[in-house]
């Protein structure tokens, strides 16, 4: 069975860019629009091997949703997907509990091996 990973992201063409790679390397993907959506869903299918998360979204952001959610899920790995690089936000985001960073516009192969190697190969 494909591992599950969750793609938070509110813009549509990132969230079909994502799960093309994904799909294309096993995995099965679950998409949400914003944060909020995001944490339900976390909440909702306990068989989700990683997140996939931006960090500026409508509603709850990233970094909201890591911290909302690592503390209950703390074996559920979360990487922050996006155009931001600054060091202080690289920063808030580990303490909440982020695994990783990657930045927007992503290598395919660096986005598979990211989660190959938090969440196991599909």
């Amino acid at each position: 069975m494909a591992k599950k990973v969750l793609v938070v992201d509110d813009s549509p063409t990132v969230r079909q860019q994502v799960g093309i790679v994904l799909r294309e390397a096993g995995y099965e993907v679950v998409e949400a629009e914003h944060g909020l959506e995001g944490k339900h869903k976390i909440e909702t299918q306990p068989d989700l091997s990683m997140v996939i998360c931006d960090v500026n979204m409508p509603h709850m952001n990233g970094i909201e949703l890591v911290a909302a959610v690592s503390g209950n899920y703390p074996n559920l790995p979360i990487v922050m997907l996006t155009t931001e690089g600054h060091p202080d936000l690289v920063m808030r985001a580990k303490k909440a509990g982020a695994k990783g960073w990657l930045v927007k516009p992503f290598k395919p192969a660096l986005l598979v091996a990211t989660i190959a190697k938090l969440a196991g190969a599909a």
